[in-house]
Order: structure tokens, then C-alpha cells, then sequence
């Protein structure tokens, strides 16, 4: 489809309110492994990340790569374990994580974006002790006895301090962090993390306007399945109560309330699938996704 050039410069006009909003004010995406998809659409991914530094906002990119991870398993011939639904990371498995996101994933994603013309840095958790994490461990209910029971994910951590010293000297000079969610304890041992937990402790610590995480459904829907647009925390929270939120959208809306405790000003859940996803929430009346607010 041609944009005629008087079309083109309508839209322009209609994205500048929206670009002075966000004028200097950082705003964090997390980048899911779903999300990333093929390789054209990682490529569009880049260059929006590009134009939105262009506009004078300071993005900070951070993936996951939960596929890319048990492909390259499976190549290696390590078997994934599961308990209760949530994956265990052993010794061997943490080598592959930390190669596979902090290595072949980060280095992708950078490559695009300074292919588009930006000036992309990866990065992980442990660089200047960005993200110090703790291990993390799990009440799970058995199926069949419904006791619950304590499970040892092995190298899997929740963040425990935060340092974003590394950000703020890259962050407003031309340059686009891009992190990947490994991190580092206390006492120097490698710990995996989930990349909207990751996300939402990096938004939270640079006070980020807006925390976007990428997913592969539209956001947040009602009990009729019609995606919600807007909501505050205690809406978030009492649709929790009543199980309008349920399974897997249950984490990502407690790390959106964690994020605004934490001073973010607003959390968009949206489809990261969806073309030029990050553009349409920024630059438009519309928006994309679920805003959550506080």
C-alpha cells in the first residue's frame, strides 16, 4: 500500500503531541522470545527501536529467548526438566542460558538495531553489577495430592538489587542498551531470570515513563475475551481476585504492579506479533494492548 505524501505528513502531524510526551523520557521494552519472531519482523522490531531514539526518547531493550534456549538443548542433547509447569535450570542448562541470551540472542538484536543506524550496547545483568539476583523457589501444588510442596529450580533468580550506574552513563548519548536477563549473586554464582522480571526492576530503578511488554496475545481480556484497555492496579487486582486473569497472565500483571509501586508511570501489555506494535502504543491515539496505571 502507497501513503500519498499528504497522508504521509498528516501522520506525522498526528504522532507530534506524542512524541513531546515522551520527549527524553526513558521507556523500557521487553522483547519476548514469542515475539521476536522471524527474521523480517526482528528487523522492523529494530528500526522502530531506532526511530524512537531518533524522536529523543531513550529506549532500553530487554529479551528473552525462551525457544531460542530449548532449541539449542535440544541440539546439545540436554533434556529440559520441568516441575510443576516451570522449568529447572541445572548446572549445564545455566551455561547454555547465559551463552544462548547473553551471547547468540543479544548480539542479534544488536546487530539489527546498528544495521537500522542506531548504536546498540549489549549487555546483561551482570555487567556493573546491574542486577544482583537471589535463587528463587517455588510452592507447587502435586496434581494428584494437591499438597503443596517446595521445588528447587536450580540457577533461576529474582532480583535482589538493582544498580543502574551502566544505564545512566549510556542512557541520553545517542547510544541503545540491550540486555539480556542473567545476572549475577551475591557470592558470584550465574542465575537465569525471567525476562518481564528483569524488565520490570530495570523500568522500576530508572523511573521509566512507560514499561512495554511484548507478548504474543493483544494484552489483557475480559471474561467475554474483548481486550481491556485501561485499567488501575486495584482493577488489576480484583481481576485477579476473580479469575478474569488467570494462568499466565497472572505473573506479568504482578510484575506491571510491582513496576508502578516502583515509580514506573504506566505498563502497556501488548501484542508483540502485531506490526510496528511498539509505535502504535507510543505515537497514536489509539495505543495498543492493556495500559496499566496507577
Amino acid at each position: 500500500m502507497t501513503v500519498s505524501p499528504h497522508d504521509q505528513a498528516r501522520i506525522l502531524s498526528e504522532a507530534l503531541p506524542h512524541m513531546q510526551r515522551y520527549d527524553e523520557e526513558t521507556v523500557v521494552i521487553k522483547y519476548g522470545g514469542h515475539a521476536m519472531g522471524e527474521e523480517n519482523a526482528a528487523r522492523e522490531f529494530a528500526r522502530d527501536i531506532v526511530l524512537l531514539e531518533q524522536t529523543a526518547i531513550n529506549p532500553v531493550v530487554v529479551h528473552g529467548g525462551g525457544p531460542q534456549i530449548e532449541a539449542m538443548l535440544k541440539r546439545l542433547g540436554i533434556k529440559s526438566e520441568f516441575s510443576g509447569g516451570l522449568r529447572v535450570t541445572g548446572a549445564d542448562t545455566i551455561e547454555v542460558v547465559e551463552m544462548v541470551l547473553a551471547g547468540s540472542i543479544n548480539k542479534q538484536i544488536v546487530g539489527f538495531i546498528n544495521e537500522a543506524g542506531g548504536k546498540a550496547v549489549g549487555l546483561c545483568g551482570k555487567d556493573g553489577n546491574m542486577v544482583v539476583a537471589r535463587k528463587v523457589s517455588r510452592q507447587v501444588a502435586d496434581p494428584s495430592s494437591k499438597i503443596e510442596k517446595l521445588v528447587d529450580l536450580g540457577f533461576v533468580g529474582e532480583p535482589e538489587k538493582v544498580d543502574v550506574t551502566v544505564l545512566n552513563q549510556i542512557l541520553g548519548r545517542e547510544l541503545i542498551p540491550v540486555l539480556a536477563p542473567v545476572a549475577t549473586s551475591a557470592n558470584g554464582e550465574t542465575y537465569n531470570m525471567n525476562a518481564d522480571t528483569f524488565a520490570g526492576c530495570i523500568a522500576g530503578a530508572l523511573k521509566a515513563k512507560r514499561l512495554l511488554l511484548l507478548t504474543d496475545v493483544p494484552g489483557v481480556l475480559d471474561k467475554s475475551k474483548k481486550l481491556i484497555e485501561k485499567m488501575s492496579v486495584n482493577d488489576a487486582r480484583k481481576l485477579i481476585a476473580d479469575g478474569t486473569i488467570s494462568a499466565g497472565m497472572i505473573p506479568k500483571v504482578e510484575t506491571c504492579i510491582e513496576a508502578l509501586d516502583q515509580g514506573v508511570e504506566g505498563v502497556v501489555i501488548l501484542d508483540g506479533k502485531v506490526p510496528h506494535a511498539v509505535l502504535l502504543e507510543l505515537f497514536t491515539d489509539h495505543g495498543a494492548g492493556t495500559l496499566i496505571h496507577r
